[in-house]
């Protein structure tokens, strides 16, 4: 079968915060993306261009680059085109695409971190697709590196994965990507390969270890589409690759649907990626990823064939979802009013506040155009949708995004996605790895206790952390990283990853502390503040516009208290014997919309706007609430 030693496909998967998209940066810097002048003026971690992506510090959309390497010793151009994949289980759909384009993958691991849950996740796929898998151990410099040990828990992972003999036996690189340094010779703990001043045995591993695209000699056009994109000019572009055949710029081919229909679609632009732009070419072979246009409504995992003889390629298939919350517009007394619903400035801001049901439903179907792992659902009520992902986090961004776009909406509290085996309802488990410093063990191991939590493993490196490993059912873990932050002092690291289903675990209570709830309208008063500072943590500060049915903080008993937090000082002509006595008001603490989201009981949710985002009871009317807690007592 004839191969393409002209170009390489490899994706580059780790945990989160392992070195991905610095890796990349390097590889882009040394193999002459950019101009002298240019290098300077290059971003760190150019590949994570969303917003969101650089404010949180990681990947959550999978992005293809192609470099240009020139081997050392002479010959042409080869062209590696690399995907940068998210490391958080939550994005898992992107994973999934990224590997459906590629030969070959190169598994980054911490040499301090080691084997992370996410690790396990991306290599478990990559193993499943029977794909060649490159070890490299990325931060070598670290102080705390043990390099030796990292590898052969990697070896371990491997075989805990049932790989086979052939799957085993894979090249390892150390590098430290933020130096751009690679070697295949193991430095000492804590230093950066001595024999290598750039990333030159890391390309010479890729060029070795990573088939070339073989294809048939003249079979018909196969083109797989793995993700969207839209342009200002072109419309939607589908970006695919290239199983077999040639695709060339204005040539009709056979657009194949999900639904198995065919219809003959004509491809008005085709673009190559070169580094970070994407350029209008002629044709795509085998092997090549491309984009193309004039196709408007295609959809990821579609097939471009060839109009006399169409054979469409398996669709691609993700896990499935196992968090839901519901989404809905927003019901609030304060919709569509902007920060504090007063003044021009505020009328001007919401001109564009979109805030109808036909809205919010029309951007959740643009959503699931392009991310495979989502679901929406129609629930009772016309104004509100079940909204189905991989994770807490995942749903949560696409709201972020959805806020950022000036949506108005009402986010229902996080719930796990149940199904039935044998007549027992079973929910989602995850696996949970925690390193903590000692002091801390005990706190941990009873914060998970009280979740269900099922320790599987503990092993200690000698450093003064321990690593736990527990079986967690997904509602334990929902609201739990706050607390587990608070417990560890902020020092714990948390990790998990999806484990399967497993019988309903019982009866779970997350939160001991009801919530302060604002019994009318107005705006809080300093005043007002002081005397209730007692009772519990403020979420709100002096001058914030409440409504009644707001939840304005967190009660230090279990119960719900409604409280006037919109109180004002009677003024008098009388002087008082403590009018000199200086009061304090203690900062409140604002939640951000995951911890707000992680807050919520379930009679509770998240009102969410561009400006603001409030916690809220399902019901506002303080009487409703009272006869509908009144019944529920007494049945």
């Amino acid at each position: 079968m004839p191969t393409r030693h002209d170009i390489r496909n490899v994706a580059i998967v780790a945990h989160v915060d392992h070195g991905k998209t610095t890796l990349v940066d390097a590889m882009l810097k040394q193999a002459g993306a950019f101009a002298a002048h240019q290098l300077d003026q290059v971003d760190d971690r150019v590949m994570d261009s969303n917003d969101l992506e650089r404010e949180k510090g990681i990947t959550i959309l999978a992005k293809n680059t192609a470099v240009k390497y020139h081997p050392k010793g002479g010959g042409d151009p080869i062209t590696i085109n690399i995907i940068d994949t998210p490391g958080h289980a939550d994005f898992g759909g992107e994973v999934e695409r990224g590997l459906s384009m590629v030969d070959a993958v190169v598994l980054l691991v911490d040499a301090s971190e080691g084997p992370l849950p996410q690790t396990r996740f991306v290599l478990r796929k990559a193993l499943q697709a029977r794909l060649p898998v490159i070890l490299c151990i990325n931060k070598t410099d670290r102080p705390d590196a043990r390099i030796d040990e990292v590898v052969n828990e990697a070896y371990d992972l491997f075989l805990d994965l049932d790989a086979d003999e052939e799957q085993i036996e894979f090249p390892i690189v150390y590098a430290c990507a933020r130096d751009g340094v690679a070697s295949l010779t193991k430095p000492a703990d804590g230093t950066v390969p001595a024999d290598s001043d750039s990333l030159e045995p890391f390309f010479s591993t890729l060029l070795e270890h990573v088939p070339a695209p073989s294809y048939e000699e003249g079979a018909p056009l196969q083109a797989h589409v793995t993700n969207l994109d839209a342009d200002n000019f072109l419309g939607r572009i589908a970006l695919l690759r290239v199983a077999q055949g040639e695709l060339r710029k204005g040539q009709t081919v056979a657009w194949m649907k999900r639904d198995g229909s065919v219809r003959s679609v004509r491809v008005t632009e085709l673009l190559m990626t070169e580094a970070l732009t994407r350029k209008p070419a002629e044709k795509a072979g085998p092997g090549d990823i491309c984009a193309v246009a004039g196709i408007p409504d295609i959809m990821i995992g579609e097939t471009l064939a060839d109009p006399e003889n169409p054979v469409a390629l398996p669709l691609i298939t993700v896990d499935e979802p196992a968090i839901s919350m519901t989404i809905g517009t927003n019901t609030s007394p304060l919709v569509g009013r902007g920060g504090t619903g007063k003044g021009a400035e505020a009328k001007a801001a919401v001109k564009d506040r979109k805030v109808t049901a036909r809205q919010v439903k029309d951007r959740l179907d643009r959503e699931l155009i392009g991310n495979v792992s989502l679901r929406v659902l129609d629930t009772e009520r016309p104004d509100a949708w079940e909204v189905q992902g991989r994770g807490e986090l995942a749903l949560a961004i696409l709201v972020e995004t959805m806020r950022r776009e000036g949506y108005e909406l009402t986010v229902g509290k996080p719930q796990v996605v149940t199904k039935e085996v044998d007549g027992k309802v079973h929910e989602p488990v995850e696996r949970l790895t925690i390193d903590v410093p000692e002091e801390h063990m005990g706190a941990v191991t009873q914060l998970m206790g009280t979740r269900k939590g099922r320790m599987d493993n503990m092993s200690n490196h000698g450093s003064g952390w321990v690593r736990l490993e527990f079986v967690v059912p997904s509602r334990g873990l929902i609201g739990f990283r706050t607390e587990f932050l608070t417990q560890t002092r902020g020092t714990g690291i948390a990790h998990s990853i999806h484990e399967g289903h497993e019988p309903w675990f019982g009866e779970l209570k997350t939160r001991n502390n009801g919530s302060l709830v604002a019994d009318r309208s107005g705006t809080v008063t300093a005043f007002a503040m002081i005397n209730l500072q007692e009772r519990g943590v403020l979420f709100v500060e002096p001058g914030t516009e409440v409504y009644e049915g707001m939840i304005v903080g967190e009660n230090s008993r279990s119960d719900d208290m409604d409280v006037n937090i919109t109180k004002e000082k009677k003024l008098t002509n009388m002087r008082s014997s403590t009018a000199d006595v200086a009061e304090s008001i203690v900062p409140p603490r604002k939640l951000s919309l995951e911890q707000s989201l992680e807050f919520c009981r379930d009679d509770e949710c998240v009102e969410v706007t561009p400006e603001a985002v409030r916690i809220r009871k399902v019901v506002l009317d303080q009487k409703e609430r009272a006869r509908a807690a009144s019944r529920a007592k007494h049945a």
